[in-house]
């Protein structure tokens, strides 16, 4: 057990001080660790542009301020980079880092030149809204942008993430025949780089398989439609990672084995294997394609998930007294779970194409990004950086947590007036004061989550510092 966990369970009741199960990951080897600094900074600076933009999206839905704001175009391209940003780069990092720390130093060259492409092709997505911004196509999954630098850019940061894919099949370590809660946990991370492969493959084979003469809407909602299902296996594993890894550093005793943990990792990873089947089933255009691959992200996600939500949600309630180094990981699990079962829940009211349905994405994205952020902080000292503590880092993810579930009270609200998604300023068409004020909680929220992602940059930036 890693030294937070121990300090931790000292501070635990006397039940709690042992696990039948370290879910926790050693990490060993100094290119490893230099590498996982390295995707760690790719993801912090991704997060702080991604918040710029975030702010003039807000900006440009609240009722009032939106009128000084540019036309709803602007709206849009701020809404492309944003997105791709705050979802596809920071999670490609944050991955990219845990993939590093848990492969062999073996070919450790092929990801710093992954790391390279993927800097690069993150600078040009993010200048080209400026340069050269050209039409947001507003496709699920990766929105684009038709201007040449963005898509540069997005082809870029494509080849490096396949890169960081491809070595990290090849540099994957074995978990033995004898589980244990590390082995279970190199186990899913290894799954997520399966799962990304696959994810690659589908990329090629929309590639291959798109009509091109379709318009710029259709082809990349096709185009990427299989991918990014695809990829919801990977953020949702690295997701029940961390979960698990975060409530073993508070000293919680999980009552789950790691066959059983290993098991569940088995079952998540398992119907991605229907992407595949769907490109071999159905054309690529067709509508059972596209339901063949929602079917299956909720049946693999939704069996591993509520297993291990339960068995981590029990472990935690009787934690009460923590080292101050725990604290600030107990805040970021808990936010987590709730965003991402508030995202769940949400998910089983959408009926039509309104704010409701980016209430529902963005509760379970958030999910994902407050586990990943408190795995940022486990992580740092390892990393050999500072711990992360006190009360601004305990109370980030909690302000970062209550803004966005106010932001998507507010969309679930408004979604019920029937307020459009992917609209901005007149745009919106607010009529009554229940739709106005819904969408002023948007706003509010959205505000409160903007200086919770602040924090947290700032948080990790000085627990990077050296001491003086």
């Amino acid at each position: 057990m890693n030294t937070l966990s121990h300090a931790a369970g000292a501070n635990a009741p006397a039940q709690q001080a042992a696990s039948s199960a370290d879910f926790s990951l050693p990490i060993a080897g100094d290119e490893q660790r230099a590498l996982g600094r390295a995707w760690l900074g790719l993801g912090l600076l991704a997060l702080i542009v991604s918040g710029l933009f975030s702010v003039l999206l807000v900006l440009a839905r609240t009722p009032g301020i939106n009128a000084w704001l540019p036309a709803a175009d602007f709206f849009r391209i701020a809404l492309v980079v944003h997105v791709d940003l705050s979802v596809l780069v920071w999670f490609a990092a944050i991955v990219g880092a845990l993939w590093s720390l848990n492969s062999s130093a073996r070919g450790a060259t092929a990801s710093w030149i992954a790391l390279g492409l993927c800097a690069g092709g993150t600078l040009l997505m993010s200048v080209a809204a400026f340069v050269q911004p050209g039409t947001a196509i507003m496709a699920n999954y990766i929105p684009v942008l038709t201007s040449p630098w963005f898509q540069a850019g997005l082809v870029i940061f494509g080849a490096g993430a396949a890169l960081q894919v491809l070595r990290s099949l090849w540099a994957a370590r074995a978990i033995g025949p004898a589980p244990d809660g590390a082995a279970a946990l190199r186990f899913g991370l290894n799954a997520s780089v399966v799962s990304s492969a696959v994810a690659l493959l589908a990329l090629l084979w929309s590639l291959a398989t798109v009509p091109t003469q379709l318009d710029g809407k259709a082809y990349y909602e096709i185009l990427f439609w299989g991918v990014g299902h695809a990829l919801q296996f990977t953020w949702t594993l690295a997701m029940l990672v961390a979960w698990l890894w975060l409530a073993q550093a508070c000293g919680a005793r999980i009552a789950l084995s790691p066959r059983v943990v290993l098991m569940l990792f088995a079952l998540a990873l398992a119907s991605v294997f229907i992407t595949p089947y769907a490109y071999l089933a159905h054309d690529v255009a067709s509508v059972e394609h596209r339901a063949l691959h929602t079917w299956a992200m909720r049946l693999g996600g939704g069996i591993a998930i509520f297993p291990v939500a339960l068995a981590v949600l029990l472990a935690m309630l009787p934690m009460r007294q923590l080292a101050a180094a725990a604290r600030p990981l107990r805040a970021a699990l808990w936010s987590s779970m709730a965003l991402f079962a508030a995202g769940g829940l949400i998910g089983l009211m959408i009926g039509g194409s309104n704010v409701t349905i980016p209430a529902h994405y963005h509760g379970c994205i958030v999910g994902v990004t407050l586990a990943l952020m408190g795995l940022v902080y486990l992580l740092l000292p390892q990393l050999g950086y500072g711990t992360p503590q006190g009360r601004l880092a305990v109370t980030q993810p909690l302000l970062y947590g209550a803004g966005q579930l106010l932001h998507i009270v507010g969309l679930v609200w408004s979604g019920g007036y029937g307020v459009q998604r992917k609209v901005a300023g007149s745009e919106q068409v607010l009529r009554s004061t229940g739709e106005i004020a819904g969408m002023g909680l948007m706003g509010l929220g959205g505000a409160v989550a903007i200086v919770g992602g602040l924090l947290f940059v700032v948080v990790v930036i000085k627990a990077m510092r050296p001491p003086r």
